[in-house]
């Protein structure tokens, strides 16, 4: 049986409900699933496969991927929890249908209370493979029932969002005239790209892969390229839209930044605590990451009573009202945006779960 066990959070910080290390010693497989909350239902966060340095490490990132999760799924208005998971290894060389397969029983060993699906080193296709042992997966292949690539409406989302932050900057919904600068345009970015040119937005964009760049390039010749991030902040942008690695808002980065919005699809893009509130103070607007890039996990858990991207996509258009909400609730709490999206995360985490108290 699993080793089942509280977070090791200390004084008021909340608990996580269960943290799970599941281990395999034919398969070579080593993983820790950790359930922040079940309050709003089931939870639900993809696998990270990813060749950590020491089980420590791992045990931290999944801990903290949870718990974000949580807050995602609450502000998305889904009837899930948030749970994460992580196998600790190089997908490339570890990976086999095998140590898959042993991960899937013990997802299925938890009994619903968690949903898995793709993260950084997993695909739809590894899915497949889980849910062989497992009645508890989505994400999954087209081929299988499941809804295929969720970079469409993650990047579906992100437009919203900005959508909103342009309301709450300059009184209109829409980017048209203004200069936005899309860093990273791999899967999620590029579509980011093509709806803010259909909007009539100036793009200035950056990746480290050239092809990449290229590509939007070929679609888009009247695009501006940057060489990084650095000089992408401090070029004259309206909008900031991080959508590749963690970490874009530091201690360099904030200070030099000309946009006054900052709105991307990239996960933790504050680098540490202080940082949403010295983004206020130079009064950029910050849209809080994990509330306009949920349009990837609202698709994935639509899968779970039968895809219908219409209705996903309808779900996703959601994150328009609920990011002017967000904005609206900061400035009467006179807090910063990500202040305000955790407060209402945690009120909808209340609210509703205390209605699982009343026996039926």
């Amino acid at each position: 049986m699993p080793n089942v066990f509280g977070s090791p959070h200390k004084g008021s910080e909340p608990r996580h409900e269960q943290v799970v290390f599941c281990q395999d010693e034919a398969s070579g497989l080593r993983a820790i699933i950790a359930i922040y909350s079940t309050a709003l239902g089931p939870s639900l966060g993809g696998t990270r496969f990813y060749p950590y340095g020491s089980e420590e490490e791992a045990l931290t990132d999944v801990l903290n991927l949870s718990r974000g999760m949580a807050y995602k799924n609450a502000l998305a208005g889904l009837d899930l929890g948030g749970g994460k998971a992580v196998i600790i290894g190089d997908p490339a060389i570890d990976k086999s249908e095998a140590l898959l397969r042993a991960y899937g029983r013990f997802v299925q060993s938890l009994n619903g209370r968690y949903y898995t699906a793709c993260d950084v080193g997993t695909y739809s296709e590894d899915m497949d493979v889980i849910a062989r042992e497992s009645r508890y997966v989505t994400g999954r292949t087209v081929e299988h029932g499941g809804a295929g690539d969720s970079s469409i409406l993650t990047a579906f989302g992100v437009f919203q969002g900005m959508r909103a932050a342009a309301e709450t900057a300059w009184g209109v919904p829409t980017l048209r005239g203004r200069r936005v600068g899309v860093e990273g345009v791999g899967k999620v970015g590029h579509r980011l790209v093509e709806h803010l040119r259909e909007d009539g937005a100036d793009v200035v964009i950056c990746d480290v892969n050239t092809a990449a760049v290229e590509r939007v390039r070929s679609l888009h010749p009247e695009v501006e390229v940057v060489a990084d991030r650095d000089a992408m902040v401090r070029t004259e942008l309206d909008v900031y839209a991080p959508c590749a690695l963690g970490g874009a808002l530091n201690d360099e980065t904030v200070p030099v930044l000309t946009a006054r919005v900052v709105c991307g699809a990239a996960n933790n893009q504050l680098a540490h605590t202080g940082i949403e509130k010295r983004l206020a103070d130079r009064d950029v607007l910050y849209a809080p990451d994990y509330v306009v890039n949920s349009g990837g996990v609202i698709q994935v858990a639509d899968e779970i009573d039968g895809f219908d991207f219409d209705r996903a996509k309808a779900r996703a258009t959601g994150i328009f009202e609920t990011t002017r909400k967000i904005f609206a609730l900061a400035a009467d709490e006179g807090v910063p945006p990500a202040v305000a999206a955790d407060r209402l995360a945690e009120r909808r985490m209340s609210e509703i779960g205390r209605l699982r108290g009343i026996l039926l």
